[in-house]
């Protein structure tokens, strides 16, 4: 199922790339000699993937990170191992951007086996399976196979559930820990993995949370001067606090204005639509925690919900929404439950149609999410 998924996308992206326009986007934001290293056919089937954000892992899995502050938003442990797999001192461009496509492959695979298991326990076999297919093919499950960090992520947080549903605790808190240096909303784990635990004596483990975003910190601190970097440069972004999901309000108002400009040349008529697209995730993001609060145990709502509050309460102020798609894509439970909640075949036919329409559009250099 990884693997047929992960193809579908690469050959829509790459027929994308051959056969559709490239944005001009691609001027100011590619950085070629990371993005197509290889040449010839490599970079044919590789590139039309390696878009946005994955030029700036891959820029620290071969630079490090500089003085510019920008890359200290991308937390450390994807482009580590991507870099440890790319060969460490002996990497290449060549090497780093293979092996970032094989980090997130394998973690994908890695993250629909553990969901499985989990999705078994609370649900059975069939709505097991049917969770899989759901997530496989959400439309924003195009960067489960990209040079991004979304595949360790969701292996993490669904290692961490696991492990605190079958009692291991010490395994649920490293979890958690490696989670929270893949992304900042690794912490919020914390919370749903003590009420899995019980508040059991066994629960001090679950303290290895943070550790992964106190380690980052400190490295930022003792090497850049700035151990708060990661969250002083979501002011590059315009990210500000609009109160507890102050964002839905935003992206509402935001979004319907967006209606008329649909259409319009250049940045303004780009701006509308990503807004625009943005507003189904936002309704499939609040109907998801409702029914997940509903139908499974509450541990997996109070992930959600405070999953969601992070970017719901700190949107962007032209486009509320911005990168909503992608967090939503890590949010396993809510797939659990749609796995009850809907004809899965239906389903599918609508994900489908909505990936292959984001990755024709990522793989064009035109900001998704």
């Amino acid at each position: 199922m990884a693997l047929a998924s992960r193809a579908a996308v690469l050959a829509v992206a790459v027929l994308a790339a051959l056969t559709a326009d490239i944005s001009p986007n691609a001027a100011s934001f590619d950085a070629r000699g990371l993005t197509h290293p290889l040449g010839g056919a490599g970079d044919v089937l590789l590139s039309p993937l390696a878009r946005w954000d994955a030029v700036w892992y891959l820029s620290i899995a071969w630079n490090g990170y500089g003085a510019t502050g920008i890359e200290s938003a991308f937390f450390p442990l994807y482009p580590l191992l991507v870099w440890v797999v790319g060969g460490g001192p002996l990497a290449s461009p060549g090497t780093l951007l293979v092996a970032a496509y094989g980090v997130s492959l394998g973690a994908f695979a890695g993250a629909l086996h553990l969901l499985h298991r989990l999705a078994e326990i609370e649900l059975g076999r069939p709505a097991a399976r049917a969770t899989l297919l759901l997530l496989a093919f959400f439309p924003a499950s195009l960067w489960f196979g990209a040079p991004y960090s979304e595949s360790l992520f969701l292996l993490l947080s669904v290692g961490a559930f696991y492990a605190a549903r079958t009692d291991r605790l010490a395994v649920a808190g490293a979890c958690a820990g490696l989670a929270s240096a893949t992304r900042s909303a690794g912490i919020v784990l914390v919370l749903p993995l003590l009420m899995m635990s019980g508040w059991r004596r066994q629960s001090w483990w679950l303290a290895l949370g943070p550790a992964g975003l106190a380690a980052y910190s400190a490295y930022l601190g003792l090497a850049h001067g700035d151990a708060l970097a990661w969250l002083d440069i979501q002011q590059a972004w315009f990210r500000e606090f609009a109160g507890p999901f102050g964002g839905v309000w935003d992206a509402l108002v935001v979004g319907w204005r967006s209606f008329g400009d649909l259409g319009a040349a250049g940045a303004t008529g780009e701006l509308a639509r990503r807004n625009v697209v943005d507003l189904p995730f936002l309704a499939f993001a609040l109907v998801g925690l409702v029914g997940v609060w509903m139908r499974l145990p509450r541990p997996y709502g109070v992930y959600v919900l405070c999953a969601l509050a992070l970017p719901l309460s700190f949107p962007v102020a032209q486009e509320p929404l911005m990168s909503l798609p992608r967090f939503v894509s890590v949010l396993f439970p809510v797939f659990m439950w749609l796995a009850i909640a809907v004809r899965l075949e239906r389903a599918l036919v609508v994900s489908g149609l909505g990936l292959g329409l984001l990755t024709a559009w990522f793989a064009t250099w035109e900001w998704v999410a």
